[in-house]
Parts: structure tokens; sequence; C-alpha cells
């Protein structure tokens, strides 16, 4: 994680001098329910695209293709489950380093799924969380999640997040998962969950209130994300940025949002490093 932390501060960076290119997801939807996905980007002496497909019923199969910058070599083709979600929470690690306040040591997971665990270990990574609460719709999976990971099990989602500094929603839900008057000033939240445009897990009246909504990509959030699409944004609100363009948290006590739909290059960049201490 820490390694994975360091290369998204590294993509990020590139996108905002120009050196790393990101193209948006595509979907192909077939009338069984599967979802055939593709995102690509380059990122240094590499590029590659990730391709996956999804099932409702059946579940999603990941892999991803590497390759050459220079000369369009293919260099490698790997699984990329794992892949995908290390890259997910590092970059929450991310900005969750950038943005959320310094002596932030509370934490609530709204989620305790496939993403839950790496979003937990990316923040744990940048900042002191002495206190983490976890609440998800599923009782059994709520209780195994917070033994398994050291963290406490909330009774519900209000118990959860009212008081925590860092929140985080890794989520299925087409409906928001929290309510805005739960979220104090000056709390910095990660929605990571949805990525498509019918689907949201924040509230408008929290995307009304935030101070600041750093987006992995604008261009990517206006086509898929539900979060700030359903809540009718005026996307020339100079609120809502780039995560690339920021460098510093916001002065005073800010409600902050960091937008997660993820981008191709993250991957990009994730696999590239694996590809060298493979090669």
């Amino acid at each position: 994680m820490p390694a994975a932390i360091r290369l998204m501060r590294e993509t990020f960076e590139q996108i905002r001098s120009g050196a790393a290119l990101n193209q948006p997801r595509r979907r192909l939807i077939l009338p069984t329910g599967t979802v055939l996905h593709s995102m690509a980007g380059a990122w240094g002496k590499y590029l590659g695209t990730k391709v996956y497909a999804t099932n409702p019923r059946h579940g999603a199969y990941f892999f991803f293709l590497l390759f050459d910058a220079e000369t369009a070599l293919p260099l490698a083709y790997m699984e990329a489950n794992h892949l995908g979600q290390i890259r997910t929470g590092a970059a929450s690690g991310y900005a969750t380093s950038i943005l959320a306040a310094s002596d932030a040591d509370s934490l609530a997971i709204i989620g305790t799924g496939f993403q839950a665990r790496t979003q937990l270990a990316a923040i744990r990574e940048v900042r002191e969380v002495r206190d983490v609460r976890v609440w998800s719709r599923n009782e059994a999976n709520r209780y195994s999640f917070a033994v398994e990971t050291n963290t406490r099990a909330a009774a519900t989602a209000e118990e959860a997040v009212r008081g925590a500094s860092i929140v985080v929603t890794a989520t299925w839900s087409k409906e928001p998962v929290l309510r805005s008057e739960w979220i104090s000033p000056g709390t910095h939240i990660n929605a990571i969950g949805s990525n498509q445009a019918q689907r949201r897990e924040l509230p408008p009246e929290l995307i009304a209130r935030a101070d600041l909504i750093a987006c992995d990509s604008i261009e990517v959030a206006k086509i898929e994300s539900g979060d700030l699409l359903l809540a009718n944004v005026d996307w020339s609100d100079p609120r809502i940025v780039d995560l690339a363009q920021v460098e510093s948290r916001p002065p005073g006590n800010p409600i902050t949002i960091f937008k997660s739909n993820g981008l191709g290059v993250e991957d990009v960049a994730a696999a590239a490093y694996v590809y060298e201490k493979l090669a």
C-alpha cells in the first residue's frame, strides 16, 4: 500500500503536467445484464487497458493488458481484481493525505465489501486513525469485517458517521447511504462506490454543503458520477475541481469530498510497478 499511494501521487502529478493520459471508461451492455467495461491510459514508459466483464448474478472478472509506450510491444497480461482493489484504495489514500485534516483520527466506513479493506489500509497509511467504525446492511458481514480488521461495528450508519473526521462510502447503493446532517464541518469524505450515472451514495444536500469536491477526473465524472449528476451540479462551479490540480487542503474547517470513479491511468501505473518487479 505505501508503494501504491506513492504511485497514485506520481500519477496525479503527471496528469497535472500533461505527461500522463487517461481515456474514460466505455461500457457494452447486454440484455443478459452482462457488461463489458474497458478503460485505458498512458503513464511513463507504458500504456495499457483494463478490460473486465460483470454480471450481477455471477460476479466480475478483471484483466489488464500492458504495452511499451515507445514500441507498442506487448509486455504483460495479468489478472487485475486485486490490482484494481489496491489502486482504488491508494487513490483514496492519496486524496486523504491532501484533503483530510492533519489531526484527523476517526474514520467511518459504510460498506464492508470488496473495496472496503484497501480503503482502510490506505487511510491508515496517511493518518493515525484511532477510532474506526464500520457499518453495512449485512450484520454478519459487518461484525466479521470489524473482527478481522480490528475496527468497531456500528449499529447504524448514523452511529458510524456522526463525529467521524474521515468518511468512506464503498457500496453498490443506488440511493444515498448517509445524511448531510451527520457530517460535521471539517470532515473529509471519500465517495468511491458509485461510478454509474444512475447510482449515488451521497445526498444532494451534502454536495451543496461541500466546500471542495475533488474528482479523480471531471471529464469522467460528467459521464458516470451519479453522486454529482443526480445532484444537478453546475460543472462550472469552482468548488468542483480535478484532484490533479489540488495541492493542499482549503483553509478553515472545510467539508471536502473526493469523488472517485476510477481511472485507467491508475491501473497502468499499478500494472507497470508489478511488471517491473517481476520482469
